[in-house]
């Protein structure tokens, strides 16, 4: 472990695994089950209780529940939450996302304010996003649901059903203005 790269406030459980050239920021919280690769980057005030790959950057305030997985080269950024979940290498979840039980493959995108629907009411459902997938701003995948291979999901979409390999997805209703309401 190399602690010339951990901050001084930075709270470290015993058990926790720290790669090489990894750097730790201000405030972050690694619990024991943390399992951070060889130069991976922690921002501040993040809480990981999951796997941080080769390479990945996480945060500033994300948080990465137990059972999730984030691969190499990838990009989780401030305020986002991963529950039980496996993020393939080089995919980016830039920002305020839910991604719950789900897998995401390689090369993805995951756009501003999406959410993993992931609960019934009754049950917790997964959902798997194929390789290249681009889901666009605030969208809602309500699991469970599988997005194939290369998929383009327009902002502000919400899948209810399976989509297929290389497919274009939008379902919005259009816009109208009531005068004098």
């Amino acid at each position: 472990m190399d602690f010339f790269n951990i901050a001084a406030s930075a709270k470290i459980a015993d058990g926790a695994s720290i790669g090489q050239n990894a750097v730790i920021e201000d405030g972050a919280v690694l619990t024991e089950n943390a399992v951070i690769g060889d130069k991976a980057h922690i921002l501040p005030y993040c809480v990981i209780d999951g796997a941080v790959g080769e390479n990945s950057t996480v945060g500033p305030f994300a948080h990465l529940r137990r059972g999730s997985v984030v691969g190499k080269n990838c990009r989780i950024g401030n305020f986002v939450e991963i529950k039980n979940a496996h993020i393939g290498d080089g995919t980016k979840i830039s920002h305020l996302s839910y991604v719950g039980d789900a897998d995401i493959g390689k090369n993805g995108n995951v756009g501003c304010g999406v959410t993993f629907a992931n609960y019934d009411g009754k049950e917790k459902h997964r959902s798997a996003v194929g390789d290249n997938a681009f889901i666009g701003c605030h969208c809602c995948l309500i699991a469970p649901v599988t997005v194939g291979n290369n998929c383009f999901i327009a902002a502000a979409t919400v899948v209810t059903e399976n989509v297929g390999d290389d497919s274009f997805v939008i379902g919005r209703v259009r816009q109208t203005e009531k005068k004098r309401r």
